[in-house]
This record gives structure tokens, C-alpha cells and sequence, in this order.
């Protein structure tokens, strides 16, 4: 006769097909299944409480620990030969999680999402700088997005296919004094440097600054003159514009080429109207919202870039508050002393650098 044995849990007497041990323990069919699950690897009965997996993925500890792991994001427990890591990092994610975190890190090139504006003024910024040269890397762009975001939407990453080994940095649009006071772009352009990023040495770069249209007038017809006569500022000081830029004749000509001068600024928005130049233009007008300026170089230096948004400034204020007689009549060096007085530190170094301030040359640092 077999012995009768107790439910080492309950007290229930048990006979031996009914019995489970379980770490030591007898217990009856009921308190297996209420206290005890079995390890969907190994197949070994342990209690609730040391299980490493969940309710639909039982495991003891070591094989949980051997051959599973568990998703950063969403929690989800899978074999860790399915599991997904983004670049540099020990975190792992599901498929499913992988897929959305590397969307949202670097999105496509035709990604688009609502603007958000920051800063209070009629006339907002965004900019679109591209960085080459040390990946497509969605760890490194996830750094430097929360080092420029911080906790705010204010820059996003996509993927640009003229690019060899880089990513887009487009931010939101940002007043003037946004970018400048605000807007950590400095903390962001240092660690892309540090990650090696290069910008104005990679020769597949741009800078492109966005204004909306919006800042030129408070009526259509009152945007399209203002447009007109900023299209006939660039077209007059090409020359100058195109020292600015860093770039070379060739590459403005390939990203950015000119419409050619007409005789005014009427003239002048027609006649750019009509040639159909597309968005590589130096200044594109394909864009229903804004007005893109196209013509320079990118940069990973703070100063550079501050001072391409106070020259675009400067030229939009000079498109809106001057007549056409007066935009015509405005020499580069008539132009350049207009700044005198205003709060651009930055862009009058940057023209000194670039030897565009007048007779006042000052010695030019590297760019990167």
C-alpha cells in the first residue's frame, strides 16, 4: 500500500500520482496550480514568486537570465537572440519597439511633423543643417536631440540620401533671438564635433534657413514685393553672398544656383517665377509656408551659424522695410553699415572673418 503524504502547503492528505515537489516541498495538484508555475524553457516547476518571466512567459531564474531578456520600452520578454539594439547602447528593444524608437530618432527625408513655434515675433527661423561623416547613427542622433530639445520639441532628425555618412538636424521654427539666446546649439554642434562629425569639411553639406513667408507681408501681394526685392538683394551681391557662403562656385551652382539679376525687384520675382529652378535654387520658393535660403555652407561652429541667421534677418528686414528704389540703390557696403548699432555680434565677426566688413579684416577661425 502506498503511504499517504501531506500537501506540505494545505494539509491535504495526497497519494503519489497526485504529488508535486517543488524546491523540496510535497504539495497537492490545487496548490501547484496556485502557487507554482512551470518554466516554459526548461521545463522545472518553481514557485510564483521566483519567476523571472510573466504570466504568459514563465521562467526560472536561470533561464531567464542565460537566454532571455526583456524590452527597455515596452517590457516585453523574448529570447535575446531576437531582441534588437540600437548602436552603442546596452538596452535592447523588441522588433516591434525597435522599428518606432528608430523612427522616431531619424525619420525619413519626407517626414514632416506639425511646427512648433517658439519665441514671440512676426518673423521665425528653421534650420536645416546637415552633418557627415560619422554615421547614420540613430544613438548619436538621440544625443544630440536631447541635448537641443530638453523636454521641448524644438529639433528633429531625418535621413538625406545626398549624404554619404551623416543625418539632417531641422529644427522648428525659432525667432532670431531664440536661436540665439535659447536655443542650445552650441552644446549640440560640440558634441556632434566629439562624436566627429564633420559639416563645412565634409563638402556634402548645407545650411538652409527657412522663413516664413507670413514675416514678409501682412497681404499676398505685400509678401510677393518683399520677396521680390530680397530675390534682388542676393542676385546684386552675389559676389559677396557667395564669400559669405564658404561654398564654392561650383557646388552653388549644383545646390543652390542663382536666377540671374533683372533690372528690379518686380522683374526680378517673375523672372524666377518662370525659370522653374525647383528647390535648388539660393533662395527656393517652392515651399507654400516659407521662403528657404539655400546658399551656405554648413558649419559645426556656433558663431558661423548664428551669424548666417542674422544676415538672412538682415536681408528680410532690409526686403520689408525698403522701397524697390531703395533695395536697388543699397551698395554691399551701404548694407554692411546699416548693422552698425544692431545686436549682431556674431554676423559683424563673421564678415570681418570673411573680409566683407568694410576695411576691418580680423583673423579667421576653422571651420568644421
Amino acid at each position: 500500500m502506498e503511504p499517504i503524504l501531506t500537501c506540505g502547503l494545505c494539509g491535504r492528505e495526497i497519494s503519489p500520482p497526485e504529488q508535486y515537489e517543488v524546491g523540496g516541498k510535497v504539495i497537492c495538484p490545487d496548490c501547484a496550480e496556485e502557487h507554482t508555475v512551470v518554466c516554459r524553457h526548461c521545463g522545472e516547476r518553481i514557485w510564483r514568486e521566483q519567476n523571472q518571466g510573466d504570466e504568459d512567459l514563465p521562467l526560472c531564474s536561470d533561464c531567464y537570465y542565460d537566454y532571455y531578456s526583456q524590452c527597455c520600452r515596452c517590457g516585453r520578454i523574448m529570447l535575446s537572440g531576437d531582441m534588437l539594439c540600437l548602436d552603442d547602447e546596452d538596452d535592447c528593444y523588441c522588433p516591434s519597439c525597435y522599428a518606432a524608437v528608430s523612427d522616431e530618432v531619424i525619420h525619413s527625408y519626407s517626414y514632416k511633423p506639425e511646427p512648433v513655434f517658439h519665441g514671440a515675433d512676426s518673423r521665425y527661423y528653421g534650420v536645416e543643417l546637415e552633418l557627415d561623416g560619422a554615421g547614420e547613427r540613430t544613438d548619436r542622433a538621440a544625443i544630440l536631440l536631447e541635448i537641443g530639445n530638453q523636454g521641448e520639441d524644438r529639433l528633429y532628425a531625418k535621413h538625406d540620401g545626398s549624404l554619404n555618412d551623416g543625418f539632417e538636424l531641422v529644427s522648428h521654427p525659432m525667432t532670431l533671438s531664440y536661436h540665439r539666446e535659447e536655443m542650445p546649439w552650441r552644446q549640440v554642434l560640440e558634441r556632434a564635433v566629439r562624436f566627429g562629425y564633420l559639416s563645412h569639411k565634409a563638402n556634402t553639406c548645407g545650411l538652409h534657413i527657412h522663413v516664413n513667408r507670413s514675416a514678409f507681408g501682412d497681404t499676398r501681394q505685400q509678401q510677393e514685393a518683399s520677396i521680390g526685392r530680397a530675390l534682388f538683394f542676393v542676385e546684386t551681391h552675389w559676389n559677396e553672398l557667395l564669400r559669405f557662403s564658404r561654398r564654392t562656385q561650383r557646388q552653388m551652382e549644383r545646390w543652390a544656383a542663382r536666377y540671374g539679376r533683372k533690372d528690379d525687384p518686380k522683374q526680378m520675382l517673375d523672372h524666377a517665377k518662370s525659370c522653374h529652378a525647383g528647390r535648388y535654387a539660393c533662395v527656393n520658393l517652392t515651399n507654400e509656408e516659407t521662403v528657404e535660403f539655400r546658399m551656405f555652407r554648413g558649419t559645426l561652429r556656433h558663431g558661423t551659424l548664428i551669424a548666417a541667421l542674422q544676415l538672412v534677418d538682415a536681408i528680410c528686414e532690409a526686403a520689408t522695410s525698403l522701397t524697390d528704389e531703395e533695395i536697388q540703390d543699397l551698395s554691399w557696403s551701404g548694407f554692411v553699415a546699416s548693422l552698425d548699432g544692431a545686436d549682431v555680434p556674431e554676423l559683424i565677426t563673421y564678415l570681418k572673418e570673411r573680409r566683407l566688413y568694410v576695411n576691418a579684416p580680423v583673423g579667421q577661425q576653422e571651420e568644421v
